[in-house]
C-alpha cells in the first residue's frame, strides 16, 4: 500500500591466571573489587570510562535509527495525514491510543474512554486498557502533557523520539551484559557495534516504530543484564537485593509492554530449571529469579484489569508447578550418577504434568479461549497434521513466522559477528556438558562441594545462564524469524563476551601450552581491538552512505481515502475491510471499525473471518447480511487483496478463506477432494459489475487505482400487507 520514492538530490549507492592476582587495567574492572565493593579511584576511573563509552553507543544507535526513519520518509516535510499513514498495520492502531489521549479535554476523561471504548469494535464496548498493552502510550500521553514542551515539539516527535531512545537503552543493556560477563568493557563497545551494523537483523524500529517488541525488547534486554549481575559470584547480600529488584522492576516493565511476554518468560524460566537441575543455581537464586517473573505477571494482570489471559498462561502453571514438586523432592540433589539422572527424570515428568494439568484446568475454570490460535499454530507448524484453520494459515502464511531464512547467517557472518559467535558457543557448550556431568557426578556432600572448588573445568552460573540463554533463544529464532530479535541482540553481547572474557581463550592456551598472564591480556586486547579497526575500515563508509539515500513517502491513494473519509463520511460511520488498514482508518480519520489487527481475542477473530468474506465466493445477500450484522455502514475493497500476488497459491487470502469454507481455490493446481467448487462469484470481483443483486444491495461512492469503498443500503421492510393471511 505505501510505497517510497527517491528524492531529489539524493545519494543512490590451566584455570588460568586468578582474577584477583591481576593488575587492575583502565579496560578490565577486577570482578573482586567489583563484587566485594573495595573500589579504587582506577576502579572507579574504569567505570567511569567504560560508561561513556556505552552511554556514546547507545546514543548513536538512536541518532542512527532516527536518522534512516527522518530520510527514509522524509518525516520533517510530509503532511500529518501523510505521517500517520507510515505507521503501518497494528501500528497505527496503538499509536491512535496515544493520539485519543492527548485529544481528551482531561487525563480522567481520556482514561475513561479507553476504559469504556465503543469505536475500535462496533457494537461492542471494550476496555483497551485491558485488551491491548497500551500504558506506554498512555503515559507518554500524561507525560507530554505536564512536561513544558508543546510549543516546540510536536506530538508525533515525542513519540518516536522516545521509541528510539529505548535504543540507546538496549544498547546499553547488551554493553553491560557483554562488560559483566568478560569483565572488560572493550566487549561492550564490540557488542554495542555489532548491534548496529547488524541492524537488519538485530531490530527494525525505524520502519515499525509503534511495534510492542520495540517497547519492550530493551527492558528484556536489561533484565537479562541484572540477572547476569545478580548470578555473579560473590556479591555481597545488599548488592543482591538490590539487583534483584533492578531485575523485577525490568521484568515488569518488558511484560507490561507487549502481550507475547507470557511466552518468552515460558523460555526464560525452563532456562532457569534446566540450570537448576544441572547444579548450576542456588535454590535461592531459582526461587527468586521465579518469584521475580510471578510478580511482575501478577502486577500486570492487576494493571490490565485482572485479564484472564495472563492467569491462564503456561508461564504461571510452569512456575507454580515447578516450585511446588521442588518443595517436596527435597533429596533431588542426592545420589549416584544414574540415581541423580533418574530422579531428574521423574522431577521433570512431574513438573510438566502438574502444568499441563493445572494449565488446563485454569483455562476450563476461567473459560479462557483468547490464546487458542496460538496453540494451533504451534500445532501446524511442527507438522501435528495440517490444518484449514483460518486464523492458524494466517500466520502460517506469513513469513515473519516462518523459519529463520539462511541468507540472515550470511549478513551475520559478513560482520565477522557469526564466526567468534559459534566458536564461544561450541567450546562453551561443550564444557557446560562436562560441568554438568560433574555435577551430577557428586553427592550434594560437603566433600564433594570442596572438591567442586578445585575442579580443573568450572563455570560461573552468570555465564551458564548467558550460554542457554543464547541456545534456547536461538531455537526459538530458528522455528520463528519474527522471533529472531529476541536471539540477535543478546548474540552480539555473548559473541564480544567469548572475545574478550577469559574462558575460552584459556582453553584454546591451554591445547597450545602458552597459558601465561601476558600471553592471555595480550589476546584479550588485542583481538577485539584489530575486530574494531576492521569494522570500521569496512563499515564505515556504507554507513555514511545509507545515511546520505534520502527518499520520500509516497502513497497518494491512501491520502487521497482518508481524506475522503474524513470530509464525506459521518464521525460515528462505521467501516469493514482488512485489518491492516482499517487500522489506520482510526488513526487518520476517527471512524468506527468492524475489526482490527490485535488479533488475541477470540470473538474478534471470529469477526474477521466474517468480514473477510468480502473477499470469499459469497453471495450479495450473505455479505450484506454479514456486514449489517456486524453494524458496518462501508467496506473498502483493496486490488492489492482481492487480486493478491504477493504469496503463492494457497496462502493467498482469498485461498485461505475459500478452504476455510470448503470451496475450490483459484487457479491451476492440486485442490483436495472434498473441496467444492463455490455457488457464487468472489464478492470482490462481482461487486464491481453494479449489477443485480449488487447494486440492489450496495453503492459506490468512492474509487481510485487502489480502492473501492461502497455504501451498504438498508432493506426495506416488507409490507405487512405482503406478511398478511
Amino acid at each position: 500500500m505505501t510505497a517510497l520514492r527517491q528524492r531529489k538530490g539524493s545519494k543512490g549507492k590451566e584455570p588460568g591466571p586468578s582474577i584477583q592476582n591481576l593488575k587492575p587495567e583502565c579496560i578490565n574492572e577486577p570482578r573482586e573489587r567489583f563484587a566485594t565493593g573495595g573500589f579504587s579511584w582506577w576502579t572507579i576511573l574504569c567505570v567511569t570510562i567504560g560508561s561513556i563509552v556505552g552511554v556514546s553507543l547507545g546514543l548513536l544507535c538512536c541518532i542512527y535509527v532516527a536518522t534512516l526513519h527522518e530520510n527514509d520518509l522524509w518525516f520533517s516535510n510530509i503532511k500529518e495525514v501523510e505521517r500517520e499513514i507510515s505507521f503501518r498495520t497494528e501500528c497505527g492502531l496503538y499509536y491512535s491510543y496515544y493520539k485519543q489521549m492527548l485529544k481528551a479535554p482531561s487525563v480522567q476523561q481520556g482514561l475513561y474512554e479507553l476504559i469504556h471504548d465503543n469505536t475500535t469494535e462496533s457494537k461492542r464496548t471494550i476496555n483497551i486498557l485491558q485488551r491491548m498493552n497500551i500504558y506506554q502510550e498512555v503515559f507518554l500521553s500524561i507525560l507530554y502533557r505536564i512536561l513544558p514542551i508543546q510549543t516546540y515539539l510536536e506530538p508525533i516527535y515525542f513519540y518516536i523520539y522516545t521509541v528510539f531512545a529505548l535504543q540507546t537503552v538496549y544498547v546499553f543493556a547488551l554493553f553491560i551484559t557483554s562488560w559483566l560477563l568478560s569483565d572488560s568493557w572493550l566487549a561492550g563497545a564490540l557488542s554495542g557495534v555489532w548491534y548496529i551494523l547488524n541492524r537488519v537483523d538485530t531490530t527494525r524500529v525505524e520502519f515499525t516504530i509503534s511495534l510492542r517488541e520495540n517497547w519492550s525488547i530493551p527492558f528484556f534486554a536489561l533484565q537479562v543484564a541484572a540477572i547476569t549481575c545478580y548470578l555473579r559470584p560473590q556479591l555481597k547480600p545488599i548488592h543482591q537485593r538490590v539487583v534483584l529488584w533492578l531485575v523485577f522492576v525490568s521484568t515488569f516493565c518488558f511484560c507490561l509492554t507487549w502481550q507475547f511476554n507470557q511466552f518468552v518468560l515460558l523460555v526464560q524460566a525452563l532456562i532457569i530449571f534446566t540450570l537448576d537441575c544441572l547444579d548450576f543455581f542456588t535454590a535461592e537464586q531459582v526461587v527468586s529469579l521465579y518469584l521475580m517473573q510471578v510478580l511482575s505477571l501478577l502486577l500486570v494482570w492487576l494493571l490490565q484489569f485482572c485479564n484472564t489471559m495472563i492467569l491462564g498462561s503456561l508461564v504461571l502453571s510452569f512456575i507454580v508447578s515447578a516450585l511446588f514438586i521442588k518443595h517436596f523432592q527435597t533429596g533431588l540433589k542426592t545420589g549416584s550418577f544414574v540415581i541423580r539422572v533418574g530422579k531428574l527424570a521423574l522431577h521433570t515428568l512431574l513438573v510438566l504434568t502438574s502444568t499441563f494439568t493445572i494449565n488446563y484446568s485454569a483455562k476450563k475454570i476461567l473459560q479462557l479461549k483468547s490464546d487458542e490460535h496460538i496453540f494451533k499454530f504451534i500445532k501446524a507448524k511442527f507438522g501435528f497434521g495440517a490444518t484449514r484453520d483460518f486464523d492458524a494459515s494466517l500466520y502460517l502464511c506469513e513469513e515473519a513466522f516462518g523459519l529463520l531464512p539462511l541468507d540472515t547467517f550470511e549478513r551475520l557472518a559478513g560482520t565477522v559477528l557469526l564466526y567468534p559467535y559459534l566458536c564461544t558457543l561450541s567450546v562453551l557448550f561443550i564444557l557446560l556438558l562436562l560441568v554438568a556431568l560433574s555435577n551430577l557426578s557428586t553427592n550434594g556432600s560437603g566433600q564433594a562441594s570442596r572438591e567442586k572448588e578445585d575442579r580443573t573445568f568450572r563455570m560461573r552460573p552468570d555465564v551458564a545462564y548467558n550460554l542457554l540463554h543464547t541456545v534456547f533463544f536461538g531455537l526459538l529464532a530458528f522455528s520463528t524469524m519474527r522471533m529472531k530479535y529476541l536471539w540477535t541482540g543478546h548474540m552480539c553481547a555473548f559473541a564480544a563476551f567469548g572475545v574478550c572474557g577469559k574462558e575460552v581463550w584459556t582453553l584454546y592456551l591451554r591445547v597450545l601450552h602458552c597459558n601465561t598472564k601476558t600471553a592471555m591480556r595480550l589476546i584479550r586486547y588485542s583481538v577485539p581491538i584489530v575486530i574494531l579497526a576492521f569494522l570500521y575500515y569496512k563499515f564505515w563508509p556504507r554507513l555514511m552512505e545509507e545515511i546520505s539515500e534520502l527518499r520520500e513517502f509516497y502513497d497518494p491513494d491512501t491520502v487521497e481515502l482518508m481524506n475522503w473519509i474524513r470530509l464525506k463520511t459521518p464521525k460515528r460511520a462505521v467501516f469493514a475491510g482488512s485489518m491492516q488498514l482499517l487500522a489506520g482508518i482510526k488513526l487518520c480519520t476517527g471512524r468506527v471499525l468492524t475489526n482490527h489487527p490485535h488479533y488475541e481475542d477470540q470473538a474478534l477473530r471470529e469477526r474477521t473471518r466474517q468480514v473477510y468474506q468480502i473477499y470469499a465466493r459469497q453471495s450479495a445477500e450473505e455479505v450484506h447480511k454479514v456486514l449489517g450484522s456486524v453494524g458496518a455502514d462501508y467496506i473498502v475493497l483493496e486490488d492489492s487483496i482481492c487480486y493478491e500476488r504477493r504469496h503463492s497459491r494457497g496462502c493467498r487470502l482469498r485461498d485461505l478463506l475459500d478452504l476455510a469454507n470448503g470451496h475450490i481455490m483459484d487457479g491451476p493446481g492440486e485442490n483436495e477432494r472434498d473441496l467444492i467448487p463455490a455457488s457464487h462469484p468472489r464478492f470482490c470481483e462481482a461487486i464491481k459489475t453494479d449489477t443485480p443483486p449488487y447494486s440492489t444491495l450496495f453503492s459506490r461512492v468512492f474509487k481510485n487505482k487502489t480502492f473501492h469503498v461502497y455504501k451498504l443500503k438498508k432493506l426495506k421492510k416488507k409490507n405487512k400487507a405482503e406478511s398478511g393471511p
